[in-house]
């Protein structure tokens, strides 16, 4: 548990960043939202309810200070079949229940499974969301929907926050490309596309309601399939996120509060009527860019956010997609791991491997958890062999003739034991045989059948085996599953 001294520096430690950073994120949140809602297909006050009330929760409860969680894409694609077969009622039930199973997994400890996450599937999973977030971009520059005006308050947006730091850096440069943007634009009626073309904002603030469906075990049957995929891909998203902020920020967090954190949230947002969502790694991006490092930026951006879309609407609508865009690629250009393109030729090729096709994977499904699973499968893969060509196996004869010993070294696992068994030569006449295992270590069942298999096979022509050297862990598992010294062994392998 954290200490309260330390969760009051979270809050209270850089006030003023995390103020001006919050702005920042709020003002890109909205057409954000809005398009996720899109998305989904439900209307865009879902979305915008979703979007502030996941922030200002994730504030309080969250493991990982400063970073911003909201509706996602991520989540938004997996709500697509629901929303079209059942209607909006079910999606909050969906997302009530997705949040209820965040929380267990946090209470249950599953963040440690981040540890199995290589550094080359995150770079890949960082390189394939800069990626689909420049590409979310290029609808509104499309030559055939916008002006050319566009193109040059994208330039002059990119302009504004690369060079306005090297005046000062009192003010976020993502913040004054949106006012100088938006009061030009108003000064002289550009005709550009504006927050407003995304949707009608809210007018009224969110209100608490049950979702209206009944409370039958059909009904759950419906939504427990989405509210599971939806609650993996949300943890997925999220704690990949968290691990990029720490590193960002050279601190730790807490993965399990996370996963409570997560789920706390989307369980509250759909009582508001708003949709399930995750970690956005694009805004915890501009977040900490501009300056933010504590819950007070989370908040701070969904408290805006509301505040914005519900009282400063008409505002807010005149905000030009442009100066939002530019932010975007700002944030593209600055998650993509440039470096790895570089180390392409000095890495070991299965690193690399493993990094592209992670990229690939997610940017040809838009699904972020069969990049990551495609990742740590192929990383899987390529350890097994590697761990595989570390075995060996050397054997003696004594010069009578008599007694042959095979001395096992490395790991003896399903990647190993076709390699154990052809070192082995059951068509010899020895006595006795000696398997010393001193130098190996016994992993799985499929070593264990394996060591099961050369003894019997050893015993069937004669031969004495004894097996030297077991390390303790190793004869757990072969005294739990050997059978080469239990009663009808070898009527066993005859049959086999």
């Amino acid at each position: 548990m954290i200490s309260l001294d330390a969760y009051r520096t979270q809050w209270f430690g850089n006030i003023r960043g995390d103020l001006l950073a919050g702005l920042v994120v709020a003002l890109a949140l909205i057409p954000e939202a809005i398009a996720f809602s899109i998305i989904a297909g439900v209307d865009p006050k879902v979305g915008l309810y979703a979007s502030f009330s996941i922030a200002v929760l994730i504030a309080f409860t969250g493991g990982r200070p400063g970073m911003i969680s909201a509706a996602t894409a991520a989540t938004a694609v997996l709500m697509v079949t629901l929303v079209r077969d059942h209607g909006l009622q079910y999606l909050l039930a969906a997302t009530v229940l997705a949040g209820l199973i965040q929380i267990g997994a946090g209470l249950l400890r599953l963040g440690f499974v981040m540890r199995y996450v290589s550094k080359s599937v995150m770079t890949g999973f960082v390189n394939a969301l800069a990626i689909l977030i420049f590409l979310a971009q290029l609808p509104e520059l499309d030559p055939s929907r916008v002006t050319w005006l566009t193109y040059v308050l994208v330039a002059a947006g990119l302009a504004i926050i690369y060079l306005f730091p090297l005046l000062t850096r009192a003010v976020p440069s993502p913040l004054v490309a949106i006012v100088l943007l938006t009061a030009l634009s108003m000064a002289f009626g550009w005709d550009v596309r504006t927050v407003g073309d995304m949707g009608a904002l809210p007018d009224t603030l969110p209100v608490f309601m049950l979702p209206q469906i009944p409370l039958t075990l059909e009904t759950l049957l419906i939504v427990l399939p989405y509210s599971l995929a939806i609650a993996v891909v949300g943890l997925l998203e999220s704690l990949m996120t968290q691990n990029l902020v720490d590193e960002l920020t050279d601190t730790k967090s807490d993965r399990n509060q996370e996963c409570i954190g997560q789920g706390i949230a989307n369980t509250a947002t759909g009582f508001i009527g708003g949709m399930a969502g995750c970690a956005m790694i694009g805004q915890s991006m501009i977040n900490v860019k501009s300056g933010g490092r504590g819950r007070l930026s989370t908040f701070t951006a969904g408290f805006v956010l509301l505040v914005l879309v519900v009282f400063l609407g008409e505002w807010v609508a005149r905000i030009p997609m442009p100066a939002l865009v530019a932010i975007m690629i700002m944030v593209s250009i600055g998650t993509f791991s440039w470096s790895s393109l570089k180390n392409l030729r000095t890495h070991p090729r299965s690193s690399s491997v493993v990094m592209l096709a992670t990229v690939a994977s997610v940017v040809w499904t838009h699904n972020l958890a069969i990049g990551v699973l495609v990742g740590v499968l192929l990383s899987g893969i390529f350890f097994a062999a590697k761990i595989a060509q570390l075995f060996k196996v050397t054997t003696h004869i004594t010069p009578d003739g008599r007694l042959r010993s095979y001395v096992i070294e490395g790991q003896l696992f399903y990647g190993s034991v076709e390699d154990f068994m052809e070192a082995f030569d059951f068509n010899e006449a020895v006595e006795k045989v000696i398997i010393d295992v001193s130098r190996a270590h016994i992993w799985d069942i499929s070593s264990v059948q394996a060591l099961d298999m050369a003894v019997l096979k050893f015993r069937r022509d004669g031969a004495e085996v004894e097996i030297v050297g077991m390390n303790e862990a190793s004869e757990t598992i072969v005294d739990r599953l050997a059978i080469h010294d239990k009663p009808g062994a070898m009527d066993r392998l005859i049959a086999h």
